[in-house]
């Protein structure tokens, strides 16, 4: 039930959090040891906290897009993330070779911090920043690379 609930496609959706500053929350890190909270990601460029489910086919597709149009995304901080078990999370990472890419940090939400938060309704879920760590706007479902470009370089 879960997993049908949980991956979904759909469009922008309006959170009554845009304008607002990024929450604080921690995310355990592939090495299984370090954590990093959110207070401590730098600003100077937009951030996409991306909140993915490892077997939804949809989030496997963004992780998919993002990688391969990596050349256009090198600007933006993406933190990818889910509340699933650790190995699943790590698959996911190993499987997209996550670690090649400087721009992007994968975790464990394991407080399930964010879905609360943002009450999210399914993945993937991006929450797209701008520089300063203030919401711009909320994507469901998979998104257009173009789409995510353009809110996070307004």
């Amino acid at each position: 039930m879960l997993g049908a609930t949980a991956c979904s496609r759909g469009p922008q959706i309006k959170t009554g959090l845009e304008g607002k500053t990024m929450p604080y929350f921690d995310l355990l890190l592939p090495d299984s040891i370090t954590y990093l909270n959110t207070r401590d990601i730098p600003k100077g460029k937009p951030i996409v906290l991306f909140y993915f489910g490892p077997s939804c086919p949809y989030s496997q597709s963004e992780m998919e897009d993002i990688v391969s149009d990596m050349q256009q995304l090198k600007d933006i901080r993406f933190y990818i993330f889910t509340h699933a078990p650790f190995p699943a999370m790590k698959a996911f990472y190993q499987h997209y070779r996550l670690k090649q890419y400087g721009n992007i940090v994968a975790g464990i939400d394991s407080a399930n911090f964010f879905e609360h938060y943002f009450k999210a309704p399914g993945f993937p879920y991006l929450a797209i920043f701008d520089g300063q760590k203030k919401l711009k706007e909320v994507l469901l479902g998979r998104s257009d690379i173009d789409l995510i470009k353009k809110i996070a370089s307004q």
